[in-house]
């Protein structure tokens, strides 16, 4: 991934690719700018993912013990 994206914030990445799908969808790019944007768009997609990846790793839940109490913090579970 390259330097300057993954210094990117999520927020800020995602603003940027948004950004490259509108001029890509707009169609009035030349094609080496165009090439050149989708490729950026690659790595700010690749970012953006690793970004909600760890942070759905972070989250927890609570575990409940059998008397209803809290007993504990357990990995989120996304299944």
């Amino acid at each position: 991934m390259d330097e300057g994206v993954s210094k990117l914030s999520f927020e800020a990445a995602l603003k940027r690719l948004e950004e490259i799908v509108r001029t890509l969808e707009k169609g009035e790019a030349p094609l080496d700018q165009s090439i050149e944007l989708y490729q950026e768009g690659d790595r700010l997609k690749r970012h953006c993912e690793a970004r909600l990846k760890d942070a759905q790793m972070r989250i927890e839940q609570i575990a409940l013990g059998g008397n209803g109490q809290p007993a504990g913090l357990k990995p989120f579970d996304a299944d």
